[in-house]
């Protein structure tokens, strides 16, 4: 079975690469879009999209697919916290987080593909974080690091903003945006042994 990650995300590459799995990049550049509120509707459904856009791209399929698409999202009091627009949108969401908590959800699918039929496997992880206060000359220093940009949220918990980061309840890896020790338990569920097909 070849394994694509729907994926330009390093963050996302380094995570499977710690599982041992053997896979290839087509990254998904749809508009994320989706009709559903709900932060653990939201990242189940981008992320199946994300896995369809990815496999749609792959017209010399010899082999059966896996799919990997994921979306994150933080949330906070109702509000889904995307990637920030800008700075004055970084410096607004951090200034929500602050000494606050929060939920991060990932929605992965996995998407398996063969003999011109598609099953999509679909879940997601909740993981709670509570950061320490931050001063506005702090704020104003982490949005200079660039960091914020390409995080949901604004921050990146395994970069500059970890000294920010009093307590996280549940995976860590989710919050740095794949869960990836419930993506192999998943594969295994499915029947997918990466070790036995030479993945580690």
């Amino acid at each position: 079975m070849k394994f694509i990650l729907a994926s330009a995300s390093p963050r996302r590459k380094e995570l499977l690469e710690q599982i041992g799995l053997e896979f290839e990049i087509v990254p998904a550049c749809g508009r994320e879009e989706t009709a559903f509120t709900k932060p653990e509707e939201i990242v189940t459904d981008l992320s199946r999209q994300k896995a369809e856009e990815a496999a749609q791209k792959i017209t010399d399929r010899k082999e059966p697919l896996a799919v990997i698409g994921a979306d994150t999202v933080v949330a906070l009091d109702g509000e889904i916290l995307g990637k920030p627009k800008d700075e004055a949108d970084a410096y607004r969401m951090l200034s929500m987080l602050n000494g606050r908590s929060h939920k991060v959800y990932t929605g992965v699918t996995l998407l398996l593909c063969g003999q011109g039929t598609k099953q999509p496997h679909s879940f997601y992880e909740e993981t709670e974080v509570v950061m320490y206060p931050m001063s506005e000359a702090e704020r104003q220093w982490y949005i200079a690091t660039k960091e914020p940009f390409d995080k949901a949220g604004g921050y990146g918990i395994q970069g500059r903003c970890a000294v920010f980061i009093k307590e996280i309840h549940g995976d860590y890896n989710n919050v740095v945006g794949l869960p990836a020790a419930r993506v192999y338990q998943e594969l295994k569920r499915l029947g997918i042994d990466i070790y036995r097909m030479g993945g580690a």
